[in-house]
């Protein structure tokens, strides 16, 4: 269906939905009581976002027309069209300066290279004794061995070395005394750099920082963990969608086995010294990678007193789309919700704005992409090309599944889960409660919000690419249910009062964020 039939089949999407059950009978949206004039303005442009305005944004996004807005594929470029398209009808102007909604985010899925590794003049054809995910091409006559590659504040394998544009050669674990204690715990434990999962992109990083361009990095317990997933890319053609960074230093990151490991250097087991290797390494690894063309819609209003200060609200507009049997998975909560909370949102801020009550702060729509895939849009937009200063963004409140209920929740229905209000800021975590306290009143459940949580949510949406880089959030959820990551998650589903409520919740917290005279404190 061409896009410009989406308007003519609005009046069915909506007859249907309002034929529909919704899944709820019980309300338990807050009616408006100002008590004093200074609330009474915002409240009534919280109140034009409506359960209505809701079901109609969503009946049409979540619809099979949509095809589950997988990223890079027909689906999805139908919903940036669409959020294109209500952003010009609501007058809120792009975020980019040239008046594009569209943040081009480069995506490659990683398919395996082919070549090979050859040192003096013998050849180690890859998947063999040497693993590569990406493409390498150089040669170089010398290797710099550093020992277990660590820099720590009891000891640094860097001391007297200089690997500026050199490949070094490293490897797993760490130092231990003649006494059986090891060097950095001054114990009998074992470090993190013990650790596989945590100190294999410590110690990538660290070379990086060291101005090094690629690691051979040898680890003989965990190589099997690493040819595992070769063979399984091998047999099934696929790999993992990353986000294409043209402006960063291509570097090289090979994995290898005892047998090209003891060819390099006969020592390495029992030699932690570091030292120059004249060796000559030669790297022909030929990508093969598919390019993906996605895009990230941000739009943006221009705060009225205090404009080059950001506060961004988000969603992810993608979702998983269709399986191996043809089933569409619309993803009316995952993140449907998110999205139409987005824009309605949005139409509050505007008409605000319209009527000359601010925001003072300016406010960043942006709804990303590849969230499913990674995170990757989002991680685009703060890593990569920030149309607005990350330095002068002050907040993110991201919004990602809010129109359900939680199963464990059934009974119990006015509440949303919080994640991460005080992880960077008590200010704002306290603001958050004052704000629900005087407006809405709803249950602020932070159940994932423990360091402990083993579904780690903190991790998993795309609030984290902004905590990362030291910005307060907040991540609003209602947490997982039978239908997520299904086909079954329609818009028929969708408690419609619930998700009005905490969109408004979600308005005031901005419109509080955007309007204060300070910004918020990051402590």
């Amino acid at each position: 269906m061409k896009f410009d039939n989406y308007i003519m089949k609005k009046a069915l999407f909506l007859l249907v939905a309002t034929a529909i059950s919704c899944n709820s009978s019980q309300k338990t949206v807050k009616e408006s009581t100002p008590e004093t004039s200074e609330i009474a303005s915002e409240i009534t442009y919280a109140e034009t976002i409506t359960e209505s305005e809701l079901k109609d944004h969503l009946y049409i996004y979540a619809s099979d027309e949509f095809e589950g807005r997988e990223t890079g594929q027909p689906g999805q470029k139908k919903a940036i069209a669409y959020l294109k398209a209500e952003y010009e009808k609501l007058g809120i102007p792009a975020a980019k300066e040239d008046g594009n909604y569209f943040q081009e985010v480069p995506l490659e899925v990683s398919k395996l290279p082919i070549g090979k590794l050859s040192v003096n003049g013998t050849d180690f054809p890859i998947g063999e004794h040497v693993l590569t995910f990406s493409s390498a091409d150089t040669s170089v006559d010398e290797i710099v061995y550093i020992g277990y590659g660590i820099e720590d504040s009891d000891y640094s394998s860097y001391n007297n070395i200089d690997v500026t544009d050199k490949i070094v050669l490293l490897k797993s674990g760490e130092p231990i005394k003649a006494d059986g204690t090891y060097v950095i715990s001054g114990t009998t434990e074992k470090s993190i750099w013990s650790n596989m999962s945590e100190s294999l992109t410590k110690r990538i990083e660290i070379a990086v920082d060291k101005g090094a361009k690629g690691v051979l990095y040898y680890d003989d317990a965990n190589y099997s963990r690493f040819k595992r997933r070769f063979e399984y890319m091998k047999q099934n053609n696929s790999g993992r969608m990353e986000v294409v960074d043209k402006n960063a230093p291509e570097f090289y990151n090979l994995f290898i086995d005892q047998t090209l490991a003891v060819n390099i250097l006969p020592t390495i087991e029992t030699d932690n010294d570091s030292k120059v290797l004249n060796k000559e390494l030669k790297l022909n690894f030929e990508s093969a990678n598919d390019k993906v063309s996605s895009e990230n819609v941000v739009a943006m209003i221009k705060g009225s007193e205090k404009p080059n200060e950001y506060l961004v609200i988000s969603s992810h507009l993608d979702h998983i789309g269709i399986t191996g049997d043809g089933e569409i998975n619309n993803g009316a909560d995952d993140d449907g919700s998110g999205s139409v909370a987005l824009l309605e949102i949005a139409e509050a801020f505007k008409k605000a704005a319209d009527a000359g009550n601010g925001p003072k702060r300016s406010i960043v729509f942006l709804h990303v992409t590849g969230e499913e895939k990674g995170l990757l849009g989002s991680q685009y937009y703060t890593d990569v090309d920030p149309i607005v200063p990350l330095e002068n963004t002050v907040a993110n409140l991201n919004i990602d599944m809010i129109g359900r209920i939680d199963p464990k929740r059934e009974g119990d229905r006015n509440y949303i889960y919080l994640i991460g209000s005080d992880k960077l800021s008590i200010e704002l975590h306290n603001l958050s409660e004052e704000v629900n306290k005087k407006y809405m009143n709803i249950e602020l459940d932070y159940t994932y919000n423990d360091e402990n949580d083993p579904n780690r949510f903190y991790y998993r949406s795309d609030h984290y690419n902004f905590a990362k880089n030291n910005i307060p959030i907040i991540f609003y959820f209602n947490g997982t249910h039978d239908d997520y990551h299904k086909p079954s998650d329609t818009p028929d589903k969708i408690n419609y009062d619930l998700l009005e409520n905490r969109s408004r919740l979600i308005f005031y917290t901005a419109w509080e964020i955007a309007n204060r005279d300070q910004k918020l404190k990051v402590d």
